[in-house]
């Protein structure tokens, strides 16, 4: 790992050292975070009434840095150095400023605080460009600098100038030359030809670099393919779509552990303790389980029993004898685990089927019925945990987000879409699949899970609200680091842990 004084690499149009564009907010922070005595202090910004629509912001003051990242992908989208001499930066080996040898930078001078000249940028390191662009100042005040922006195909450095000796006809490399302008005091590094051409939307252009950083290192080769969308054909039939090679199908009740190796690599972790917090509902009599949102439906799997995301709490893989005991007594057998992945966003549930998978009946590339059974002695995939990585929800950062897609209803609705929306849809397919009005009640009625309890995985983040600050950035509000209580909603094939904001937490497919 990179110490304090490690330069980093500015590459134009890719990124800055080990920060690559398009990487995923869980990636860049887990790097962050390896590297404490580097990068102290992580402050994340978001909006808590859309987090999903609003950028998540990464602000990294010892390092005079800041990350912006889009908020329904989350990848990262721009860097910015807002100061110089908190970090020392490279370009085709030569220096951009020299970084005091005391790692206190507080105590510099306003005069001293400085990024590099104009000339250096211009005739040392980076060569001839195109005019760039022109901001006066906002206000009236005589005091207050214009803005002078100088972009280069991927990187742009910004430059102060007196707004006097401004004038469109004149050589804008006599102006920043003169003595009156200061030095650069910011550099941006994005995905375009220039800062002009990019600053209108690249929030949402492609990426041309995957989210994990493992993509993009030499040896790639041996890494299998991120996973870019997951789509919902119907609760027992689910295709992953892959960023640049063709994706697969996971077919709940068939897929087995050979399968998901082969597909997605060895899992991150192994989770095999079984929580029997919610087994009570398991066990309810058929006449009322028709009559409850987590009641079990024709054709489905009972998706309630271990979807209180017993893995977001833990990355053990192995049984302690507690989990023996259950297996002992009659409870769920110890060979049934969580096989986490992290890194593609999601956790799969392996146990025994119990049923038929219900995709044979959209005709998707599911076996016959000869396949189930010879896979009824054997460990398969009956669930299907995607995970939303909601700013301040608690497990934040456990998984990188991962998107969704349900096609089962028409229109189809996505994980970027408020609950409410969804919850609509749904009650709407099953009012019409099932015409008595009062059967759709339980399906507004969710369960309460407590997430403030113990340490979560994002306490070590401070926390900030973007709706609370003057500007949106600079002045940004704390919060707590929790968006307390979730919901359970259930329906048939699905469970939903929806958080105070509406965003969905974490989808189950079973």
């Amino acid at each position: 790992m990179a110490s304090a004084k490690t330069p980093l690499q500015i590459s134009p149009g890719k990124g800055l050292g080990f920060l690559l564009l398009g990487g995923s907010l869980h990636d860049v922070l887990v790097r962050l975070k390896a590297q404490p005595s580097s990068f102290p202090i992580i402050d994340v910004s978001y909006s808590s009434r859309e987090p999903l629509v609003a950028p998540v912001i990464l602000s990294l003051p010892k390092n005079g840095l800041r990350l912006r990242f889009d908020g329904p992908d989350q990848r990262l989208r721009l860097i910015e150095v807002l100061d110089f001499h908190k970090i020392p930066l490279t370009y085709k080996g030569e220096a951009l400023v020299k970084v005091p040898d005391s790692a206190d930078t507080s105590v510099l001078l306003p005069s001293q605080a400085t990024g590099p000249a104009f000339r250096q940028v211009y005739h040392k390191l980076f060569g001839p460009t195109f005019a760039g662009e022109y901001f006066a100042p906002p206000g009236i005040s005589s005091s207050e600098q214009g803005t002078y922006v100088l972009s280069y195909p991927g990187v742009a450095f910004s430059f102060s100038i007196d707004p006097n000796t401004w004038s469109p006809k004149a050589d804008f490399v006599s102006i920043l030359s003169s003595p009156s302008t200061s030095s650069a005091k910011c550099l941006n590094i994005f995905n375009g030809a220039s800062w002009k051409d990019a600053r209108q939307d690249y929030m949402t252009r492609a990426c041309p670099h995957p989210r994990s950083l493992a993509l993009s290192g030499r040896g790639r080769e041996g890494c299998p393919d991120e996973i870019d969308l997951i789509k919902i054909k119907s609760p027992g039939h689910i295709e992953m779509v892959r960023r640049s090679t063709p994706g697969f199908h996971l077919i709940l009740s068939e897929s087995t552990q050979q399968d998901l190796v082969a597909q997605l690599g060895p899992p991150d972790a192994i989770y095999r303790k079984y929580d029997r917090k919610m087994s009570i509902h398991k066990n309810r009599t058929s006449s009322r389980s028709d009559h409850t949102p987590f009641g079990s439906s024709p054709g489905q799997i009972d998706g309630y029993s271990d979807t209180d995301r017993s893995s977001a709490h833990t990355t053990t893989d192995y049984s302690s004898p507690e989990d023996e005991t259950v297996a002992e007594s009659g409870g769920v057998p110890s060979q049934e685990c969580f096989y986490n992945y992290f890194h593609h966003g999601f956790d799969i549930f392996l146990s025994y089927p119990s049923t038929l998978s219900s995709s044979k009946e959209d005709n998707g590339p599911s076996t016959d019925d000869t396949q189930t059974g010879a896979n009824a002695g054997q460990l398969v995939a009956t669930k299907i945990l995607i995970h939303g990585n909601i700013p301040g929800s608690y497990a934040f950062n456990r998984y990188r987000r991962s998107r969704w897609k349900v096609e089962t209803c028409d229109p189809p609705f996505t994980s970027e879409e408020p609950f409410k929306r969804i919850s609509e849809r749904l009650q709407r397919d099953w009012e019409e699949s099932h015409p008595d009005e009062g059967e759709n009640s339980h399906l507004r009625r969710p369960m309460v899970l407590n997430r403030d309890w113990g340490d979560s995985p994002a306490s070590s983040f401070e926390f900030a609200d973007l709706e609370n600050s003057k500007d949106g950035l600079d002045n940004p509000h704390k919060i707590e680091s929790s968006l307390g209580n979730t919901h359970l909603y259930g329906f048939p094939g699905y469970l939903f842990e929806v958080l105070k904001n509406d965003a969905v937490s974490c989808l189950t497919v079973y």
